[in-house]
């Protein structure tokens, strides 16, 4: 076992207890005290500006910390050494309260994601549900422990996020178009009468107004009506007959034409026209647009060799620095263009890959290098340099081409 070591003997009785490292910020307070005979208000000034991270008092407390360890008999050469101690802390130093608990919740949640990895995740993406980036974050996470993410199932899905069989199941709630008493009513009635058997029986057992073109079309488009053993599209084609059969069926509940066998409108009044399949690309589109995300693939598989080939950075990895050149791949998922004040184009884009998403400034001038880029679902390499601005990242484009 490596000895302890102390920059300074003073130092000992402060960081003994954590094997001669500063972790504390109470460590931080009596280790000014006992160098530089810092008061109480003194060293909370000097704790205050290191959590501020604001150069000029950071500056300011250097020198007042260093002519303070001179005046106590600390050479200047230990008082320097100190201060390079200092200068990182910010980067981890809590109060040790705070600390403590941060420690706890850490050990209960590693133990929780290396036990229960499904029950655990399916928890964190219920939790952050309303959080489109974090949710995308997170079942980059999922994918990369190996935990699936199935799409919503008409028959599966419950309200949230729910573990099923190892994998996790997507909610009823996370569809877009699909309200909280329509996904109340068909779960109600699944769970009183059991799985749906097909489209008519969904359509005949769920009696609701909120089941109508708008939800029924979310449903389908997003993977949810799969389950029935119909292609999404051929659904989508046929929607204004599948209404017209449900308002058929509808009126003939409530004219109570019903006898020993059931309702007047049978199953075979539904007769669906053939159409073509969705496309992949069309039905990923689909899940972005009403799932907030891609579930069933990711529209980037296809470009993970050509991205690592090209010396990519995952976008997660940019978001804390301040400067520097990178590459990064992506899709595009938002482009906003406008005419500045000198009357010239810029396009303001955000770009995403499997781990954040990122906004990317097109000056003019870039911008005129290679304007059809710039659209929504291209899959695109952009060169530049990060900026910080307005308190995060951004990537000023150098050069964009499409993958």
């Amino acid at each position: 076992r490596k000895k302890v070591e102390y920059l300074h003997p003073k130092l000992e009785p402060i960081f003994k207890n954590t094997y001669g490292i500063m972790i504390y910020q109470e460590q931080l307070m009596s280790a000014a005290r006992m160098l530089a005979n810092f008061t109480l208000s003194e060293a909370d000034v000097l704790r205050k500006a290191v959590g501020k991270k604001i150069r000029k008092l950071l500056l300011e407390q250097k020198e007042k910390l260093i002519r303070g360890c001179i005046a106590n008999n600390v050479p200047k050469e230990i008082a320097e050494q100190f201060w390079a101690l200092v200068e990182p802390f910010d980067r981890y130093g809590f109060n040790r309260s705070h600390a403590a608990c941060y420690a706890t919740i850490a050990y209960q949640t590693a133990y929780l994601k290396a036990h229960y990895p499904v029950e655990f995740m399916s928890s964190l993406l219920n939790a952050e549900a309303d959080d489109t980036d974090r949710l995308s974050f997170l079942m980059s996470e999922c994918q990369r422990v190996g935990i699936k993410v199935l799409p919503p199932d008409i028959n599966k899905s419950s309200a949230n996020f729910i573990a099923d069989n190892g994998n996790i199941r997507f909610g009823l709630t996370g569809v877009k178009n699909v309200g909280e008493n329509i996904i109340a009513a068909i779960i109600d009635e699944r769970q009183k009468s059991g799985p749906f058997e097909n489209l008519v029986s969904l359509l005949n057992r769920v009696k609701h107004k909120d089941l109508n073109k708008k939800s029924l079309e979310s449903l389908a488009k997003c993977g949810a009506l799969d389950s029935f053993g119909i292609e999404r599209n051929h659904i989508l084609s046929n929607m204004d007959d599948i209404i017209k059969f449900s308002q058929a069926l509808k009126k003939s509940h409530d004219s109570s034409q019903m006898g020993l066998f059931g309702s007047s409108v049978s199953s075979q009044s539904l007769r669906l026209k053939s159409a073509a399949p969705a496309s992949s690309k069309e039905k990923l589109t689909w899940e972005k647009e009403l799932l907030g995300l891609y579930v069933s693939d990711h529209p980037l598989n296809a470009y993970r060799t050509k991205m690592q080939e090209l010396n990519v950075k995952p976008i997660k990895e940019l978001i804390g620095l301040h400067n520097g050149w990178v590459n990064i791949g992506g899709i595009i998922s938002k482009v906003q263009k406008i005419i500045t004040k000198a009357g010239k184009p810029m396009v303001f884009a955000k770009v995403e890959d499997f781990s954040d998403n990122i906004e990317v400034v097109v000056f003019s001038d870039t911008l005129s290098q290679n304007t059809d880029v710039w659209q929504e679902n291209k899959v695109v390499l952009v060169s530049g340099k990060i900026s910080p601005r307005d308190g995060e990242a951004k990537l000023i484009c150098d050069k964009a081409t499409e993958l």
